[in-house]
This record gives structure tokens, C-alpha cells and sequence, in this order.
């Protein structure tokens, strides 16, 4: 019940209005007796306030205790009415004053006052009537207080037998409230309670809780008392036994290096299961004879152990323009690679925590697959590791051996990054597409968890046993071709197609980095020595044959030392190399590049190669003599490439009829396809448009143009479809002077990449069809003698058959 207190029924002298004093973090409950220190102006003027009245003051806290003047809003509306027992002034100018909280009460308005706080107040009574409920609550919160002050061992005993022999149920919430350790939110909302009884209620349901804690609080202190004591135990007996080796002869070293050992593995970065590892071990290795077999292997797994990289990662340059500047110095061209560098650095930049991406670098050797993941680590400002493995064919490789076994290391995974120094290097593994199998296991599948960004985090090495964290490091892939890269391995692969040079790209890299680079190496200077460019272009042509630089390096430097030579034999001193001077210090040509035929040719085809060195012509040739039927292939051609001859000779024959031959002509004939330097294996689909194009020429006895060269996979039904290696067939096919080349329609996305002086002076023809091959390449003239030609009466036919077709 709320009782509003008025001049009428205002027992205290019909006051109807109480100072205010606004407490910090502190809430005064009725039957307290609380010492205060008051400092505020507006306070001790309140306090005075009550001294010259009847000694009553409301007290209330502040719902911000850093606020030094509280206004109306910031202060709690219930309180506490007190009775100023006791006010010493200090010399500071603070007041000591000493209060006993009496009712409850709740401000009801605030009332104007410049000097201090004067509020209105209602106070509040508990009117409930002693019952068996009060009474029952009223024991178990004197049998609970009881308990909880028996695990506290804070209450002293005179405080608890004060609650027990207490009488009042308000009385006891009260005493029993104040001697809790509460926050300040709880005490406001405790005293917000009116009703003892609800009061009663919610202070057992709170001291059942802390009496739960304190339970466990103790029973944790006991085992780790129990935990001390077996310490203690362990400590005096190894104290002992570290005596008696004292005594026996044993050195002091061994345990300070046993000690800088702990220290390190608590100290410093390891995970909590390689930390928890790393002591067991060690605590082993402290009861073993220094001598034993098993010691050298333990110290040696505690060694590899704590000289990881754990967590100790390298500051990352994120600047992608200085990262931009690094690789364009470093390397020429090679676009698509340096984007896909700055694309991850731009992530890296807004995300904190990323995977490092799993890239890998396909194309022709000496293109600087592995130069270029040198220049990646560097403009990302990470350290580099290289692991190749070309040959590599155990697992154990990979993951390591385990412990078991005599000699046993981590794999080179774990020993490149200990070798690193670093948790977050750019991590080359150099021709991935050259591992291979044996019994010993298989290396791809082991780096399946390596290479998968969802799995690495948690990569187990078998000598470590422990799981550790490789998701920070950026792994680079090389690889010269992808069909020996095994499926699941590939899949986690970011497959970056590095282009074979252009001659232009070639000449330029010669001039910007190769003979800089081997004029420093063979002690000569750009002053005294200097390549014209067709001095290189003779080079890059005629001594090199090659998609990369790495061969017109090596000739370069034998020029270099030609010079040197000369130089050092008092000969010349200043040169400057031209083509003539070019041959005469590497000799005659090595190398003539193939052309396309000079003039229309029947049965003869220019194809177009792609070889790992770069593109090729490729001469095919047919020739038609009588016989039964019978096709012969020559020139050492694989299985696929055989197979693409055969269905070219089932495409002519579906076709007879509209190319002018007679429906039977095979049966008479035999077909001789053969394609030129028999003792180079060839294979392949894309040769399927120049064979047919070749069979169809020979048999109808119409020229194949001059100056055309065609490349594409054909089907039975005539579709020419979609091949790979388009820049350098294309790029070949401009060394040989052709003049047109016939291309697939579905590698018209192919032509957009390309750079322009590609493509300049050549013209490319789109066929999605082979009789848009014929269309284009074929002459309406027939050269050939009547033994190879249909009959007479079938050419009018064949040239309204042919308008038909196309």
C-alpha cells in the first residue's frame, strides 16, 4: 500500500517535503545504518537543509554515477527515507554523515529549488498481516541465508544469528538484502519491491543461485588444491632425482636447455593441441637417459615443433599500386596474372581475414611461370619458398613420414615453411603436372588436402600429428600442360593460362631485361656493347625455337661471351651488334621456320600445331591411287590423330554425291594420308578440317589456294569444332607468310583476347561447318590428270551439286 504523506497525516511534524540527496552506485535499503562522504555543494546544503528541520532526508540513486549535478530525469524515483543520525564537517570541506534508512518511499514530484533538491515523497507500507505462507517463506530465507553465509565465510557469525532472531518479515528482506553482494541494479530493483513477501521470494531464489556457484567455486578450488599439491609432489621428487644425477655426474646444461625449451613452447605462439603435444613430449624427454635412442627421436620432434612459423605471419603490402610497379618491372605483359594478383590484394585490403587463393600458372617452358611467383612475393612483401616436384612419387614427400620409422622428417610442406620463417609465404610448388605414382603412395592425392582452402586450415602432417593452419599461404601451381594433372587435384586449382611471346613481346624483353641481365653477368656495360633490334630478331628467329625466352637468353649470353672474348683479347672495345655479326658469332642458321605452300597445290594442306615449344605448320599431304578401298596413314600420327583421319575420309564419303564423286568411288581407290617428319610423333583432333580439306582436294582434283592454313576438330556430320592453342597457331602461321587461316566459329571468343599485332596482316576466316572450309579454300579449277578425276559427264553435276551445298 502507498500512503501519501501530507501536513494532515505527517507524523513527523506535518512536513510534506524532504531533501534530496543523490547517491553514486549506492542504495540505501530501510533499518541500514550507512556512513556517507558527501563532497557536492548541493548535497551538504540538503544535508543542512535536514539538520535544521526534523534531521529526515530522502536518499536516491543516480542512474549515472559519472554525473556530478543530476537533474530530474537522471535520478531513480525510489528510495530510501533516512534519519541523519550523526554530520561531522571535515577540514576538506566534505562531510561525514552518518544515516539509518527508515520506509520505503517514491519521489512523487520535484519540487523548484535553486540551493538544492527538495522533493515530494510518498511512503510506501507493507500491510500484509503475519500468515503460514509469510512464516514459511520467512524460515527458508533465514535457512538459506544460513547456508549461503556458511560458504561465503564473509558474514560473520553475530550477523547471521541477528537474521535469525529476527521477527519483522520487512525487517528481515532488509537485513538479509543489505549483507548480499549485489550489483547496483539489483539493489535499485530490490527496493523497488514493496511486499515483503515478494521480497522474501526473490531473495531466495537469488541466494539458491549464489549458493550453486559458491558449490562450484569450492569444488573447483579443491581440485586444483589436490592439482598443486600432485605438483608440489612432482617438483620435490624430480628436485630430488635431478640431486642424485647432480651427485652421479649429470650437468646442469641439459636442464637449462630442457628449460628454454618449456619456455619457448608456453611462451610462445603454438595451438593449444601442438602446445599441449609439445609438453607431453617434453615432459617425457626429461625422465629419459640423454643417451637413449628414444630421447634423440623425441628432442627431435620437440626441435621441428617449437622452430615453426606458428601464427607468426609477415606484414602484407596492400598497396596495389606499389604491387603494380613491382610487376611491370619484373616481368613484360602476362596481364591476366598480375589482374588476378591485384584483384587479391584489393580483397585482402577490405577483408581482414581471407584464404589465400591456390593459383596455378599453365604454359611453355621459359615463359617465367616461376620468375613470375618470385615477383608475387615480392610485390605482396611475403617471403618465398619453391618445392618441385618433378619426380616426386611418395607421399611421404608431401605429408611426412611417421615417427616409427628410423630417420623420420615432416614433409617438405612443413619444411618449406620452417625454412620460410614466415606463416603466410607466397608458396611456389614448381611442375605439379610432372609428379607421378608408385607404390609408396600417390603425391597429387596428398596434396588434395593441401590445395583444397575448405581442408588446409586443419593439415595434418604425419611427424607432427598435430593439426596446423596453411590457410594464410598464398600457393602458386606450375605446370606445363593440365592433361597430366589428375582430375580431384585440378579442380582446386585457379587454372591462369600464361601465353607463349609474341616475337614483338620477345624483342622487347630481350631489350628490357636479357641483355641488361647477361651484359652485368659477362663484365660488360651498355656503353661498350649494344644489340640493334634486328640484331635480336635475327637471334629470335633463326637460333631460337621457342614459346619462352629461356633459349634467346642462353644465346645472348653466348654472344656476350663472344664479345668478352674479343675484348679481353685486346680486339675490340666498343660493339655495336647487327645480323651479319650475329651470325658470325653463332653460325649458320639452326633454325628455318616452316611456310605455306608457295602456289595452289592439289591434295596438300597447311595445318596449323601446337607443341609445348609453341606453334607449327603442319604440312598434310593425300594422294589417291587405283586400288581396293584401302586408306593408309603414315608419318607416325597418334591414336587421336588417326582417328580424325578416319572420320574426315566418312565425312568426303557422306558427302560423295554433292562433291561430283561417284557413290562407290571408294572401292576403287586407295587413300594414302601422310603428314611430313614421320620420325616427330604427332596427335591431336585439330587436324580434322586439313585432312579432309586435303582428302576432299584430291579426290575432286580441286587446288587447295595458296597462302591459307586452317586448323579445327571435325565430326561426322561435317561440325568444326572449338580448339586450344589458338594464339600460337596463329602466331606460327604468321612466321610462314600464310596469309589466311581458317579457324573454328566457337574460338571466335579466342580472337577478342588477342593482342592486335597478332592478329595485323592476316585475315581470319570463321567456319562453323566444314563446307564453309571448302567454300573458302577450294579452287573451282581441276588440276589433276583424268585417273584421279571423276568422269567427264559427272563435272557439269558436280558444279550445280557444289552451288547446292553452299
Amino acid at each position: 500500500m502507498v500512503k501519501k504523506v501530507t501536513a494532515e497525516n505527517n507524523k513527523r511534524g506535518n512536513l510534506t517535503r524532504f531533501p534530496l540527496l543523490p547517491l553514486r552506485d549506492i542504495v540505501v535499503f530501510p533499518h541500514m545504518v550507512v556512513p556517507l562522504f558527501v563532497g557536492r555543494e548541493k548535497s551538504i546544503l540538503a544535508l543542512q537543509a535536514a539538520m535544521d528541520t526534523d534531521k529526515f532526508i530522502f536518499l536516491a540513486a543516480q542512474k549515472n554515477a559519472k554525473t556530478d549535478d543530476p537533474a530530474e530525469g537522471e535520478i531513480h524515483l525510489q528510495g530510501t527515507l533516512c534519519k541523519v543520525i550523526q554530520l561531522l564537517n571535515l577540514p576538506d570541506g566534505t562531510v561525514k554523515v552518518l544515516v539509518e534508512g527508515r520506509r520505503r518511499g517514491i519521489v512523487s514530484r520535484f519540487i523548484a529549488n535553486d540551493s538544492y533538491l527538495l522533493v515530494e515523497v510518498d511512503e510506501c507500507f507493507d500491510s500484509a498481516e503475519p500468515d503460514p505462507e509469510t512464516e514459511a517463506l520467512m524460515r527458508g530465507t533465514k535457512t538459506t541465508f544460513e547456508s549461503f553465509a556458511s560458504f561465503s565465510k564473509k558474514i560473520p557469525q553475530e550477523t547471521v544469528q541477528a537474521v535469525l532472531d529476527t521477527s519483522d518479515p520487512s525487517r528481515l528482506a532488509d537485513t538479509v538484502a543489505s549483507h548480499l553482494n549485489l550489483k547496483t541494479k539489483q539493489k535499485q530493483h530490490f527496493l523497488s519491491i514493496v511486499q515483503a513477501v515478494s521480497r522474501l521470494e526473490w531473495l531466495i531464489a537469488l541466494m539458491g543461485s549464489e549458493i550453486e556457484i559458491l558449490q562450484l567455486e569450492k569444488k573447483i578450488h579443491t581440485r586444483v588444491k589436490r592439482q598443486m599439491e600432485k605438483s608440489q609432489k612432482e617438483y620435490y621428487l624430480n628436485e630430488q632425482l635431478k640431486a642424485i644425477q647432480k651427485e652421479l655426474g649429470g650437468k646442469d646444461e641439459l636442464k637449462q636447455e630442457l628449460a628454454e625449451i618449456e619456455q619457448k613452447i608456453s611462451s610462445g605462439k603454438l595451438t593449444k593441441e601442438a602446445e599441449h603435444k609439445g609438453l607431453s613430449e617434453l615432459k617425457k624427454l626429461k625422465h629419459m637417459s640423454p643417451m637413449s635412442a628414444e630421447a634423440a627421436v623425441v628432442r627431435n620432434y620437440v626441435d621441428w615443433l617449437i622452430s615453426l612459423p606458428w601464427g607468426d605471419c609477415s606484414q602484407e603490402n596492400l598497396n596495389m599500386v606499389d604491387a603494380d610497379t613491382v610487376l611491370n618491372a619484373d616481368h613484360f605483359g602476362l596481364e591476366k596474372v598480375k589482374e588476378r594478383i591485384l584483384e587479391y590484394l584489393s580483397v585482402a585490403s577490405l577483408v581482414k581475414k581471407m584464404k589465400g587463393p591456390i593459383l596455378c600458372l599453365e604454359g611453355p617452358p621459359g615463359v617465367g611461370k616461376t620468375s613470375l611467383a618470385r615477383s608475387i612475393a615480392r610485390a605482396t612483401g611475403r617471403s618465398f619458398v619453391k618445392m618441385s616436384l618433378g619426380g616426386v612419387r611418395d607421399e611421404a614427400e608431401i605429408r611426412g613420414h611417421r615417427r616409427t620409422y628410423v630417420g623420420a622428417m615432416p614433409g617438405k610442406i612443413i619444411q618449406n615453411l620452417k625454412k620460410s620463417g614466415s606463416g603466410n609465404p607466397v608458396f611456389l610448388l614448381d611442375e605439379i603436372d610432372k609428379m607421378s605414382t608408385d607404390f609408396r603412395g600417390d603425391p597429387a592425392s596428398a596434396l588434395l588436402e593441401v590445395l583444397d582452402p575448405e581442408q588446409n586450415s586443419t593439415f595434418n602432417d604425419h611427424f607432427l600429428d598435430v593439426d596446423y593452419d596453411l590457410s594464410p599461404v598464398l600457393f602458386l601451381a606450375t605446370a606445363n600442360s593440365l592433361h597430366a594433372i589428375p582430375r580431384p587435384l585440378l579442380d582446386r586449382l585457379e587454372v591462369i593460362r600464361v601465353e607463349g611471346y609474341t616475337e614483338t613481346e620477345k624483342l622487347e624483353i630481350a631489350k628490357r631485361y636479357l641483355v641488361g641481365k647477361q651484359l652485368r653477368l659477362n663484365g660488360l656495360s651498355q656503353q661498350t656493347v649494344s644489340f640493334t633490334d634486328k640484331a635480336l630478331l635475327e637471334i629470335i628467329r633463326f637460333y631460337t625455337r621457342e614459346a619462352g625466352v629461356r633459349n634467346l637468353e642462353r644465346e645472348i649470353a653466348a654472344v656476350c661471351r663472344k664479345i668478352a672474348y674479343r675484348i679481353a683479347k685486346g680486339k675490340r672495345k666498343n660493339v655495336t651488334l647487327r645480323p651479319q655479326q650475329v651470325r658470325d658469332f653463332l653460325g649458320s642458321h639452326r633454325f628455318s621456320h616452316d611456310s605455306a605452300e608457295p602456289e595452289d597445290s592439289v591434295g596438300v594442306v597447311t595445318g596449323l600445331a601446337w607443341t609445348e615449344t609453341g606453334g607449327e605448320l603442319l604440312s598434310i599431304e593425300v594422294t589417291v591411287l587405283p586400288g581396293k578401298g584401302i586408306m593408309t596413314i603414315t608419318g607416325q600420327l597418334g591414336e587421336v590423330m588417326q582417328e580424325s583421319a578416319h572420320a574426315a575420309v566418312a565425312y568426303v564419303r557422306s558427302r560423295a554425291s554433292l562433291l561430283g564423286l561417284e557413290r562407290n568411288f571408294f572401292q576403287s581407290l586407295d587413300i594414302h594420308i601422310h603428314v611430313p617428319e614421320g620420325a616427330i610423333p604427332k596427335d591431336g583432333p585439330s587436324a580434322g578440317i586439313a585432312m579432309a580439306t586435303a582428302v576432299t582436294s584430291a579426290l575432286t582434283g580441286r587446288a587447295v589456294r595458296q597462302g591459307y592454313a586452317m586448323t579445327g576438330e571435325i565430326t561426322l556430320r561435317g561440325r568444326v569444332l572449338p580448339i586450344g592453342g589458338l594464339k600460337e597457331k596463329i602466331l606460327a602461321a604468321k612466321r610462314g607468310n600464310v596469309k589466311a587461316v581458317v579457324v573454328p566459329k566457337g574460338n571466335e571468343k579466342d580472337l577478342g583476347d588477342m593482342p592486335k599485332e597478332v592478329l595485323a596482316g592476316i585475315r581470319i576466316h570463321l567456319a562453323a561447318h566444314m563446307d564453309e572450309v571448302l567454300e573458302n579454300v577450294l579452287s573451282e579449277v581441276r588440276v589433276l590428270p583424268e585417273l584421279f578425276m571423276p568422269a567427264a559427264e559427272m563435272i557439269p553435276a558436280f558444279a550445280d551439286a557444289g552451288k547446292a551445298a553452299h
